[in-house]
């Protein structure tokens, strides 16, 4: 079964696409078939190849949450996979049991789907590979291509060697075949602890390329597995599993970032070593290598990620703070911005940082023609209307108003509410002496209310210490929006508003940067130091009525200040909670 995926807009060209179009015009994989009989691993792997023109695959480690980089990843071998007519699987790389855990499993599985796209039936796990892994293993050691090395760690490390020295052979590499057999299944069987021994490839000891100083093919874990349970205690290491897997698989294209490029030597001798021996099928997976997403101002080190929520620097993996899909998604990302931002990027073969302004315009273009607009006062003054009973008869009177819920989409219809004698507005909109080019209210000058009245300002209350507690105004009269008086008096100023009989409180977060270099981790320094102590500041404000009773995960444009979702986990219906997203292209300097 094929993908189901997220719509295609017109792909860019770029060498990935241009490896794939050159092999599928010289038939690279036409009339691909199995090694071995039904029943076995490699024959169950997969099933008829002629419903896909290429594979593709996404493998993540269900070691830790999605983050930015990956959603590059995502987006690129899920997008190649539908614009060529073929699949892209969904396989969780789950070699190392003590850091995974079935809680990364599903919140992956979620990113992936909440990005778009869909595995169909292509939904595989390498734990699933195990037996035929070690069967293969068996099948090198008999080969003399793998052997049991018991040197200690320290040992294994020093006889390496480095790029200016060869390393030197193991004094364990010159044991028979036989002698290995035994020694691996004393291994499997549980005979041996953790770091007693380990399986290694016999490859090159002098190669220029260290990945090939006989790399590491099996280690013992006495550990339980979220998949297998307690069934073994050796398991294979990545680089070992990673190609077997994708030749199972029949994957063509093997799309990884730049820094498995020194590992593609071992991936190609590896398997075909392997289709030496009849254990896997020709024509075999080819590994392309592109360079990864680097934003600035942003970590995607697992590590460090991990580093993030456990010292509490942030509130957890979906802190709207941090790089992760789960916390670009609680921020208010959308997954189009995410894969436009993909898109915009491109895949080239070398390493490169973007500057994050890039997502921020992502967003901005997907959020600008569908959010609804809503006013919100984030920084409370009061603003009273003396006159307001001259002008309405009744200081109870209420005076409704409405505007378009967004200025080009006439179909979302129209926000209503209404004028009081009392208002909040934001804090800045008030000078008593204003500076060159202020437009807002200081007194005697006019302002208008958008979607209201033309007011004019007469001072203000001020509290004991001599601060403004609230700005003094009258109505003009006649001068209300959409009506005949409305251009009666020209101003330039317009100010938004929350009637401060109907304003719905809320909790506002504000998010900057999290941390305050472009890369807090360049050079090996600590990225603590460079966390941004204004990444969040919250603020109590005051939202109009159309957003009551609001749902969670919803959007809107905040009039003059940007863009805003009602937080996932903590938002309420009777106490709301607004993340900040973005800004608005346009600012006050502006």
């Amino acid at each position: 079964m094929s993908n189901t995926a997220a719509p295609a807009p017109a792909p860019a060209t770029n060498f990935l696409r241009q490896r794939i179009e050159q092999d599928l015009g010289a038939g690279a994989f036409d009339g691909r078939h199995f090694a071995g009989t039904p029943g076995d691993a490699a024959h169950h792997a997969q099933g008829p190849l002629d419903a896909a023109r290429i594979r593709t695959r996404f493998p993540p480690e269900p070691n830790g949450y999605l983050h930015i980089g990956h959603a590059k990843s995502i987006c690129l071998n899920f997008g190649l996979a539908r614009d060529y007519g073929g699949a892209c699987h969904l396989r969780f790389d789950d070699t190392n049991p003590e850091k995974e855990e079935l809680e990364y499993v599903n919140a992956i599985k979620e990113m992936v789907q909440w990005l778009g796209w869909s595995w169909g039936d292509n939904l595989y796990e390498a734990s699933s590979y195990f037996d035929f892994m070690y069967a293969a293993a068996e099948a090198l050691i008999a080969a003399g291509h793998a052997y049991v090395d018991e040197q200690s760690a320290e040992e294994m490390r020093a006889n390496r060697g480095d790029f200016g020295k060869a390393g030197v052979d193991s004094p364990f590499r010159s044991r028979t075949p036989t002698e290995n057999l035994d020694r691996f299944r004393e291994m499997r069987d549980g005979k041996h602890a953790d770091g007693a021994m380990v399986l290694r490839a016999k490859i090159d000891m002098a190669s220029p390329n260290i990945n090939l100083r006989d790399p590491t093919l099996y280690r013992i874990k006495h550990a339980e597995h979220h998949a297998t349970g307690n069934k073994w205690c050796i398991y294979p290491m990545y680089t070992y599993a990673h190609p077997i897997e994708d030749a199972l698989e029949r994957i063509t294209h093997s799309i990884c970032t730049l820094e498995f490029e020194d590992q593609r030597p071992f991936y190609d001798w590896l398997l075909n070593h392997l289709a030496d021996l009849n254990l896997l099928a020709r024509p075999l997976p080819q590994q392309i290598e592109f360079g990864r997403l680097n934003l600035n101002y942003v970590v995607t080190s697992k590590r460090k990620l991990r580093q993030l929520v456990e010292e509490k620097h942030v509130s957890g993996w979906d802190d709207p703070r941090m790089p992760t899909l789960v916390g670009l998604r609680r921020r208010g990302f959308t997954p189009e911005s995410l894969r436009a931002m993909v898109e915009a990027t491109g895949a080239s073969k070398q390493n490169a940082w973007i500057d994050d302004t890039v997502l921020d315009q992502a967003l901005r273009a997907d959020l600008e023609p569908q959010a609804p607009r809503a006013f919100a006062v984030l920084q409370p003054l009061k603003l009273k209307l003396t006159n307001f009973a001259d002008v309405f008869g009744s200081n109870d009177h209420r005076e409704p108003c409405e505007v378009a819920a967004h200025p080009h989409k006439p179909e979302l219809g129209l926000r209503k509410f209404s004028l009081g004698p009392e208002l909040w507005i934001e804090s800045e909109d008030f000078m008593e002496v204003p500076v060159k080019g202020y437009f807002r209210l200081f007194p005697g000058n006019k302002v208008r209310l958008k979607a209201g009245y033309i007011i004019e300002c007469t001072g203000a209350e001020k509290d004991a210490e001599g601060n403004v507690a609230a700005v003094l105004a009258t109505v003009v009269p006649d001068t209300k929006s959409g009506t005949p008086g409305a251009d009666a008096v020209k101003v330039k100023g317009v100010l938004g508003w929350v009637g401060a009989h109907e304003a719905v409180a809320a909790e506002v977060r504000l998010y900057e940067r999290l941390f305050a270099e472009p890369q807090p981790d360049a050079g090996g320094r600590d990225f603590i130091e460079f966390l941004n102590p204004n990444s969040l500041r919250v603020v109590q404000g005051f939202v109009e009525p159309s957003l009551a009773g609001a749902a969670a995960d919803q959007r809107w444009q905040f009039e003059r200040h940007g863009y805003f979702v009602t937080d996932r986990v903590d938002h309420r219906a009777d106490k709301p909670v607004f993340n900040k997203i973005t800004g608005l292209k346009d600012s006050f300097a502006k």
